[in-house]
């Protein structure tokens, strides 16, 4: 009597089961790993950077060894193509499945899910410690553990034949050195499909992919592995044409090209739409607006401009490590001084006053109050600046002898179909362009133009040259993340054209 324990055999619907799984999970790690070789200038750096947990310090040390970080990311690519082919098709299968579960545990590591509120980031879904990481890391542990790839795969095939080779070995069929196949060892036709079973999956997927390229150009396509992000194709870095250049206000150096922050605080100024300014507001959580600094920064964009309010996430973003972008405060809030205060204790490199402050102030004949800010402000020995949309703001504090370090005036044309909307009923815009550009022009101190686009009205390129062929030395622009290399690169492009030689009238003043 034979009394040795039943040996359990899985269904043959189980079988196939951890099959498709098995290829599911290749696809996806496939995609992500080609994804990420055809899209310009990925890199891993941001995703390391926004790390919190145990392994936060290790991903600092990657990013900040340009080699090693260019290893990691090749790494990361090839890993996934690599992985994510040998589960489709069911090829060394277990070791793909365990250097797969450890590939996901490192992504885990970096964005636990557990850590969503200290990185103040957006997921795509609700996680208490399990998320899709996690799922598909313990998916694949369970395939390691079975040989999927015998079932139905490669591994079938190249298993198959290490057998009859030593089966053959054994009975004498072939020399104990022969490296190759031995006599006699033929795939039969029913072991060939099942070797070949996944193709079917490979033709599927490839045909896929080449659906979705032709379909993409100009959509979302996937960028960011594990906690998957999109993406636009937009100019990245390995098109930037090289870096901004800078002058100095006072004793500061300040790229031409200013990163405005507006868009990062919800300021959106878009006339009688709504909803934008919160829409904003959500694309901007805290990882998004690191990103936009180390964009901005990489480009040589050394500045941002914004509103005592950013404080806490410019800090924030200093504490981390991620950079050094510096910002100029316009000190707006509901009193001055105590903007000016705030904004010097936390760190701002510059201070102006803000426009519409100083409008409203010049209006009501109260300029004494905006030169008692720039005395503050000059107290703490940063550059200190008025602002204004209004060009009569400008000229009250010149009559009234204030003489600031640099002027922050609105400035742009106003040949555009909504510019008539904007005069009867909003003042933060360059209403009188002609007659701020001739008086602009007698000031001695460094000009910041904002307003350029007027918000979104006009085109960067119409913009920009505008805005330095009629005497900005610098202009400050709302930038998207996407939107950034593109517009350094047409900075750069206006600033060095003869055109702009030729036409600006207003001499340098930084």
């Amino acid at each position: 009597m034979d009394t040795r324990a039943p040996r359990y055999r899985l269904p043959t619907l189980a079988m196939l089961m951890l099959v498709v799984l098995r290829a599911a999970i290749g696809w996806h790690l496939l995609y992500e790993g080609i994804v990420k070789l055809v899209t310009p200038g990925w890199t891993s750096k941001g995703y390391l950077l926004s790390s919190t947990w145990v392994l936060a310090e290790v991903f600092q040390k990657i990013v900040d060894n340009p080699m090693a970080l260019k290893c990691v990311d090749v790494a990361n690519i090839l890993g996934l193509i690599l992985i994510g082919t040998g589960l489709m098709l069911g090829c060394f299968s277990r070791a793909a499945s365990l250097f797969g579960a450890l590939l996901l545990a490192l992504y885990y590591a970096a964005q636990p899910p557990f850590m969503e509120a200290a990185t103040g980031a957006v997921r795509e879904g609700s996680y208490l410690i399990v998320d899709k990481n996690f799922v598909e890391l313990l998916a694949l542990c369970v395939l390691a553990a079975l040989p999927s790839g015998a079932l139905l795969g490669l591994d079938r095939i190249i298993i198959y034949r290490r057998v009859r080779k030593l089966q053959a070995e054994l009975q004498g069929g072939a020399g104990a050195g022969t490296t190759g196949a031995a006599p006699g060892v033929v795939l039969g036709r029913r072991e060939m499909f099942k070797g070949l079973a996944t193709l079917p999956f490979a033709f599927a997927f490839v045909a896929a992919l080449l659906r979705r390229r032709s379909q993409e150009e100009g959509r979302l396509v996937d960028a960011v592995t594990s906690a998957t992000m999109k993406t636009f194709k937009f100019a990245s870095l390995s098109d930037l044409k090289g870096q901004v250049p800078k002058a100095k206000i006072k004793d500061v150096e300040v790229s031409r090209l200013i990163l405005g922050g507006n868009l990062i605080g919800g300021w959106a100024h878009s006339r009688d739409l709504t909803y934008v300014s919160k829409l904003v507001k959500a694309y901007h959580d805290d990882d998004r607006v690191f990103e936009t600094f180390r964009l901005a920064e990489e480009c040589g964009i050394n500045t941002i401009l914004t509103n005592p309010a950013l404080c806490r996430v410019i800090n924030e973003y200093w504490k981390r490590g991620h950079g050094k972008i510096q910002f100029f405060s316009d000190c707006g809030g509901s009193d001055l001084l105590e903007g000016v205060q705030k904004s010097i204790d936390n760190g701002a490199t510059g201070c102006y006053v803000h426009g519409g402050i100083a409008d409203s102030l010049a209006k009501e004949g109260k300029v004494d109050q905006i030169g008692k800010a720039l005395e503050l402000m000059r107290k703490h020995k940063v550059p200190a600046g008025i602002g204004g949309h209004r060009i009569e703001t400008i000229k009250a504090c010149v009559e009234a002898g204030l003489a600031p370090d640099f002027w922050m005036k609105t400035l742009h044309h106003n040949n555009y179909w909504s510019a008539k909307v904007i005069e009867e009923n909003y003042s933060t815009f360059c209403l009188k362009p002609d007659e701020t550009i001739a008086y602009m022009k007698e000031l001695k101190a460094p000009w910041i133009a904002f307003k350029t686009l007027s918000a979104g009205a006009i085109k960067p390129e119409e913009g920009f040259k505008y805005a330095f062929e009629n005497g900005a030395d610098f202009i400050c622009v709302g930038m998207y993340d996407f939107q950034i290399v593109e517009d350094a690169n047409l900075a750069l492009e206006v600033l060095d054209s003869a055109d702009l030689k030729g036409k600006r009238q207003r001499a340098w003043m930084a």
